[in-house]
């Protein structure tokens, strides 16, 4: 007799036959993240799709009681194998739970289910007059518990911050089933240890988050966007402290592209160049604000005192939302370079703003050093000290592991993190310690051990032993 048979039938009584895939009808989609799909052999046992919470935690309390591994799963657009399933676990979709509860105009929050898109809460959130302001390209497809599991970035930390900031309240299921109900809604809430900050972050390892309450924003009324060329990085950071100065908390994005994205992207994706080719360094800047006049004013000062002391060369502010999304196109081209740049290895890393030209400049070196004809490109939101990196694979050069090897080795040696925004997973978990201190690891893993002993929740991910 197969001695999963009986988890199995418990599973299927517990949350219906029909929320229950087991065999030949499990979805492939859930057999893969957006890039790590599940080695040979690593097939789950079964996929779970819950409706509620109390669905969840009998399916924690089943896999517990046998020792059965859980792999949350959201919208599966994770970059690092978060969701990917490990052999013979049981993969657990939120994809049913999608309810936008509440939006409460007075508290100024918005409550959730954890598998709702963050397109969902984004809409049902502007549809009440508020912005949630969480943007990331995968919108449509995310999931918001993904979002949180994983501490989400996207183009407006600047001015919002991370996915954690946003976040007033959880409610999340233990190992064995324990439902934690923290729906909070009070910015100030000073009662004892904020336990729902030990799930944002955690990618699923300490159990499994189900609904949120989370933070809404007045609708900005203004948005201007420019793009700038300038002659160095240092003239980067000074840019940066006069947008800063200038504009304060209305910023709320500072995108830096180096000439090698630039090119790539005006030349083989169609999209317009906003200026001429050829500068050391280009940043294209947001601001959102409350009054269009005043705002626009504001904006086109500080870009044309910058200019008049020459920390600008050249810059185009866009005279309409139109104009604002084609300059954004150029940035979000991102996504059609799978198609010009692929094979290639990419990097989310965050380092030191005043250092990011010096790391850029040694990791350079470091890569032509194992192979002269290596091709790279870097962009990033870098006010926020994030930094993306995509380095070209060609035939007979370094594999991926080596590539990965050479630029983890200069973060660390620059006292970077080897993760800015996509999290550890599968594919990040050698270099956890390039980041992370042996006792931060250890007390990571003494917390682990406390929530979950048996194991049970997405093993295998964020560590390495």
């Amino acid at each position: 007799m197969d001695a999963t048979a009986p988890v199995i039938d418990q599973l299927r009584a517990a949350i219906g036959a029909s929320a229950l895939m087991t065999g030949a009808a499990m979805e492939p989609r859930h057999f893969s993240d957006w890039v790590v799909p599940a080695g040979p052999g690593n097939l789950p046992l079964a996929i779970a799709l819950p409706r509620t919470t109390d669905e969840v935690a009998a399916i924690l309390r089943i896999c517990n009681a046998h020792g059965i591994g859980i792999v949350p799963q959201g919208g599966l657009t994770g970059l690092t194998g978060g969701a990917t399933p490990v052999s013979g676990c049981v993969a657990l979709s939120l994809s049913r739970m999608r309810a936008i509860e509440e939006v409460d105009p007075a508290a100024a929050t918005i409550t959730v289910q954890a598998g709702a898109p963050l397109q969902s809460v984004q809409d049902a959130a502007d549809a009440a007059g508020f912005l949630f302001p969480l943007d990331i390209g995968s919108r449509g497809s995310c999931a918001i518990g993904g979002n949180v599991s994983t501490n989400a970035g996207g183009n407006r930390v600047l001015r919002y911050g991370m996915t954690r900031d946003l976040v007033l309240g959880m409610e999340a299921v233990l190992a064995d089933g324990t439902v934690i109900t923290a729906l909070n809604k009070m910015q100030k809430n000073n009662t004892g240890y904020d336990l729902k900050q030990l799930f944002i972050g955690a990618e699923g390892t300490l159990g499994v988050v189900t609904r949120l309450v989370l933070r809404l924003f007045p609708k900005p009324v203004s948005e201007c966007t420019a793009f700038c060329a300038l002659p160095s990085y240092a003239a980067v950071l000074d840019l940066l402290r006069r947008a800063r100065a200038g504009l304060g908390g209305a910023l709320s994005a500072f995108e830096v592209l180096w000439p090698e994205f630039y090119d790539l992207a005006t030349t083989a994706h169609g999209v317009r160049p906003p200026l001429p080719r050829g500068h050391t360094i280009y940043v294209l800047m947001d601001a959102l604000g409350s009054d269009q006049a005043r705002d626009t004013e504001a904006f086109a000062a500080m870009i044309e005192a910058a200019l008049e002391a020459g920390v600008i060369e050249d810059a185009v502010i866009a005279q309409s939302h139109r104009e604002g999304r084609e300059i954004w196109a150029l940035r979000d081209s991102v996504s059609q370079f799978q198609f010009s740049f692929d094979p290639h290895v990419g990097f989310d890393v965050s380092l030191p703003i005043g250092r990011m030209q010096e790391f850029v400049d040694a990791c350079k070196a470091d890569l032509k050093a194992r192979d002269p004809a290596s091709r790279t490109l870097w962009f990033g939101h870098i006010a926020d000290s994030n930094l993306h990196i995509l380095v070209k694979q060609e035939p007979g050069g370094p594999t991926k592991y080596e590539v990965d090897d050479i630029v983890y080795a200069r973060v660390r040696a620059f006292g970077g993190s080897v993760s800015a925004e996509h999290g550890i997973g599968l594919l990040k978990r050698p270099y956890l310690a390039y980041s992370r201190t042996r006792e931060e690891i250890a007390v990571m893993k003494r917390i682990k051990a406390a929530l979950d002993p048996q194991g049970i929740m997405n093993p295998g991910k964020v560590f390495s032993d």
